[in-house]
């Protein structure tokens, strides 16, 4: 055999090798897809093993995680720094190959995949940031900026609703540097896509605007290589390819059934296997005649990448300017400025946070000239849009607003490979009570540590006539159950205007801003605590009767219940709880001083109360919301199901009784 079929057979093997060995994970579309893998990664791919993270590398998106003994077996043959020994512990404790790709643990990995669908909207938002970073900083004669990003999807991933919406605004935008590769084996979990898969995915597509080629086979290496010249060529469109495969290729007894999906090919098949395709070699090996092919292959990458070095250099010669305002991209610095102006914003009127969320907004748009986003349509009402920095669309790549249309999901996992690609701060918008529909995308930014910015408006029942299908209820205990999300939930001006800076300058995962759609008044002592997640509003009395808890638009009932009960001679202390994750990183003398061991808690918000379980003990109380709301005025409705100042201090009262 030749030696790129010599490759495929390899990777196929390396693949059923590392499933097999770690007795769990997924051979056939490893088996099946092998040869597109190859074909993409021996001629196409411009990237450079010994720099991960060259910006001007062509991005490989594994959208069908499942299968993500393809791609580890592709790094180790290019040389990443995935060693034999970790395809022996695929999918084992601690292992360099976990059983889907997660970045910034296995080198090389592009981005978290497994969660089908994502991976793919995922590279939408890098194709995004390139064309926006092309337009940023290209000169002519200096194209620093000039790269493809290709994506691996199969059958599920083209079933999921976010690749439709994601699909669709890719079209729209006409990325033509973005191409996806369609492992069509026509097999799922269940069986044959038959069972629930017929529509005609060409015609799709095209109507989404995307050019659409065919590979009959997923063998043919020749054609591969000529459908990707063709998608490469159009620079209009973005390119989906549809390579008919077989899953499991190679194993005589389960290839192009179900059976080889999700499960080890087992010893006697394995072993037939490599008798089917004249595989000879020791298990776990690389021959030398494939060896010998990437090297010649390394050596074309090496010689672009220090070509592109060399540009950089005389570029940062010649630009200054520019090569400043690269640097501040790349390294995502925020200037300390930012937080100066942002204190120095004026909040003396009752204002809703969300508009309170828009001047700082503003402000951070300043200083951050790579910051990017949108919001789902909604931008009147999120007051999202970034007025002055342009909107990308297909004819302007300079625009910082991206309309995302009515697309939740998607425009979650955009943001996320925005961010993912290098060089732009991300953020996204909607109403809370749609976080359901971004959930997924969001709980991987978390996982990435990715520094995205979700700005959730409309946040209670306070939305008033809309109803309860846009009352949120149970979306802030969901939120707050995810690790390493930030959960914001300002009260006034200051507080809104502080979070937004806390936001800005997270590097290690993701914020929501919680925000009201109804005006709140700007309430004395706010703010400058912020960044401790809590903290006693106003003075500390020596000995408080009852502490009161609350967040957002509770915190003036809070107050004004503090002054009612100071009348009645009960001492209670008011705590701003604005992020419970922040809180709960603070040292226990700090968490002490805000909330002093044995005095009873009221804790106050219009929300489900599950969250609050962490900050209230035996016999506190917790005043929230377990039902859905109604469709009348926002003040109405919040007084029908009592979030009033009298209902806080009856019940604060009935607390201090309860312990004297």
């Amino acid at each position: 055999m030749n030696k790129d079929q010599l490759a495929v057979n390899c990777i196929r093997m390396l693949a059923a090798e590392s499933v097999e060995k770690a007795g769990s994970g997924h051979p056939g579309l490893p088996m099946g897809g092998a040869a597109i893998g190859w074909t993409l990664w021996s001629q196409f791919l411009r990237h450079f093993p010994n720099d991960s993270y060259w910006p001007d590398r062509d991005r490989f998106v594994l959208s069908a995680g499942h299968g993500s003994a393809l791609l580890y077996a592709l790094l180790h043959i290019f040389g990443y720094d995935v060693s034999i020994e970790d395809l022996q512990q695929f999918r084992q404790w601690g292992s360099k190959t976990p059983g889907h790709p997660e970045f910034g643990h296995t080198d090389g990995v592009e981005t978290t995949t497994g969660p089908l669908g994502q991976g793919f909207a995922n590279a939408v938002g890098m194709a995004i940031a390139e064309q926006r970073l092309a337009a940023e900083f290209n000169r002519p004669g200096f194209e620093l900026i000039n790269h493809h990003t290709y994506v691996y999807m199969g059958d599920g991933c083209m079933m999921e609703g976010i690749t439709a919406e994601a699909a669709s605004l890719a079209g729209h935008l006409q990325l033509g540097k973005l191409i996806a590769l369609y492992d069509d084996n026509q097999i799922t979990i269940d069986g044959s896509t038959d069972l629930s898969f017929s529509e005609d995915v060409g015609g799709r597509y095209r109507a989404c605007g995307w050019q659409v080629l065919t590979v009959c086979s997923g063998n043919d290496t020749v054609a591969l290589a000529e459908a990707l010249h063709a998608a490469r060529a159009n620079l209009n469109q973005p390119s989906l390819i549809i390579v008919r495969t077989q899953i499991g290729y190679g194993s005589p007894g389960k290839q192009g059934s179900a059976a080889a999906h999700g499960a080890p090919l087992g010893a006697e098949e394995l072993a037939r296997t490599r008798e089917y395709l004249a595989w000879e070699y020791p298990p776990f090996t690389v021959p030398e005649p494939v060896t010998e092919l990437v090297e010649a292959r390394k050596q074309n990458l090496t010689r672009q990448y220090k070509e592109w070095l060399k540009l950089l250099s005389r570029y940062f010669d010649k630009f200054p300017e520019e090569a400043a305002r690269w640097r501040r991209w790349h390294q995502g610095d925020v200037p300390a400025q930012l937080a100066t102006d942002l204190a120095s914003l004026v909040f003396d009127a009752p204002e809703a946070t969300r508009a309170s969320s828009a001047r700082a907004l503003a402000v951070a748009a300043e200083h951050m000239p790579n910051l990017c986003g949108g919001s789902a349509d909604l931008n009147v009402s999120t007051l999202t849009y970034l007025d002055g920095k342009g909107d990308f669309t297909a004819t302007n790549r300079r625009g910082n607003n991206i309309f995302f249309g009515i697309r939740e999901h998607a425009m979650a996992a955009i943001c996320n490979g925005l961010s993912l690609h290098g060089g732009l701060r991300a953020f996204c918008a909607t109403f809370l009570t749609f976080a359901d529909y971004l959930k997924p995308a969001l709980r991987l930014s978390a996982l990435m540590r990715q520094p995205v910015i979700y700005v959730f408006t409309h946040d209670s029942i306070g939305v008033g006539e809309d109803g309860p299908t846009h009352q949120p209820v149970e979306q802030l205990a969901m939120l707050r159950s995810i690790p390493n999300l930030h959960v914001l939930r300002p009260a006034d001006g200051r507080e809104t205007a502080l979070a937004w800076q806390l936001a800005a300058e997270r590097r290690d995962g993701p914020t929501a801003l919680i925000l009201s759609r109804q005006k709140l008044p700007p309430l004395v002592g706010t703010g400058p605590a912020v960044a401790r997640g809590a903290y006693v509003l106003g003075e500390r009395p020596q000995q408080a009767d009852i502490l009161l808890l609350a967040s957002g638009s509770e915190l003036q009932l809070a107050v004004a219940a503090r002054d009612r009960l100071a009348t009645e001679g009960i001492v209670a202390q008011v705590v701003s709880m604005v992020c419970q994750e922040l809180f709960a990183l603070q040292e226990d003398s700090y968490r002490q001083q805000v909330l002093p061991p044995d005095v009873p808690r009221l804790g106050i918000e219009a929300a489900h109360p599950m969250a609050w379980g962490q900050l209230l003990g035996p016999g506190d109380i917790c005043m929230g919301l377990e039902e859905f709301g109604a469709s009348a005025p926002g003040p109405e409705v919040m007084e029908r199901l009592g979030f009033t100042t009298d209902n806080i201090v009856a019940l604060a009262k009935e607390l201090v009784k309860q312990i004297g």
